[in-house]
């Protein structure tokens, strides 16, 4: 059997963790318009009748304004040692830039690397050669590049496929079948959060955490009990909602989307808390799964 591990890494907002989902054709990731939705390192696994990959979809990297910036940082350079190939996610949309050449200063020349230009639907042929330009003149080890809209499933099987040619032989990393290395209650806290993320236009997600607090499998239901952290009251009072109607909201969209995972009925309870400043706090940060 062809077996591999792949990390996809980019900056904020270019696409990995849907072109993750379009590589497993399934919903794993959660994704939202928010920069760096993606705060922890997530192995999504493929696999087919010759081959078993490890998918890593890895925070974005950006200038990190606060502690948690720093650890998803270094959870997403952490990701880069020790796989057979590197796919790097660019929104082709975006000029090249300083952040763009920083991150290809982290990249192993000896690992097989495929630069993905994502978001290629909203771009112009013109763009496109402009960015391919940019990438040869910085780069002075070979690579393969991709043109790629994940959204529209535009060249998803192409890039499994050059994938797939620099795997090695050997015994699969996970029992056949698996679809990731993470458990339901980081799935449940996942899906809260994206629901609160996709409920709120005011500017306070990344002042957001999720946690679960309680997780029971009963006879008829599986019962949930999760918090949602915010920094400050007014932000606490922007969650809620007027009489409450957006934590409802949130509340009833995240259970939705929880029974269709787990094929059961889900009692979802929601509350939220204060916690100034949790993002700067390394103590909180442990207990909240980031570090």
């Amino acid at each position: 059997m062809k077996v591999g591990f792949v990390t996809i890494i980019g900056r904020s907002n270019v696409g990995k963790s849907t072109i993750l989902n379009a590589l497993l054709n399934k919903s794993l990731a959660i994704v939202t318009d928010k920069p760096q939705t993606t705060r922890e390192n997530l192995r999504g696994l493929y696999e087919d009748e010759h081959s078993q990959i490890v998918f890593i979809d890895t925070p974005g990297v950006h200038k990190p304004h606060h502690e948690l910036g720093k650890v998803m940082n270094k959870s997403a350079f952490a990701s880069l040692s020790e796989v057979e190939v590197i796919v790097l996610v660019v929104d082709a949309s975006k000029r090249f830039g300083e952040g763009d050449r920083f991150l290809l200063g982290k990249l192993d020349p000896k690992t097989p690397l495929i630069i993905v230009l994502n978001k290629i639907d909203l771009v112009t042929i013109t763009q496109v050669m402009k960015l391919k330009e940019e990438y040869q003149k910085h780069l002075s080890f070979p690579y393969t590049l991709l043109e790629m809209s994940a959204i529209r499933l535009f060249n998803v099987n192409e890039l499994l496929e050059e994938i797939k040619k620099h795997l090695v032989e050997g015994l699969p990393f996970y029992p056949l079948g698996s679809e990731t290395d993470r458990d339901e209650f980081f799935f449940a806290k996942e899906i809260v959060r994206q629901q609160a993320l996709l409920q709120l236009r005011e500017e306070i997600p990344h002042q957001l955490a999720v946690i679960i607090e309680k997780y029971t499998k009963k006879a008829k239901a599986v019962v949930i009990e999760a918090l949602i952290i915010v920094e400050k009251p007014s932000h606490k009072a922007i969650v809620i909602g007027k009489e409450g109607k957006r934590l409802k909201q949130i509340g009833t969209n995240a259970r939705l989307l929880l029974e269709k995972r787990l094929k059961e009925r889900v009692h979802l309870t929601l509350h939220v808390i204060v916690k100034k400043d949790w993002f700067n706090n390394p103590r909180l940060l442990k207990e909240y799964g980031y570090y």
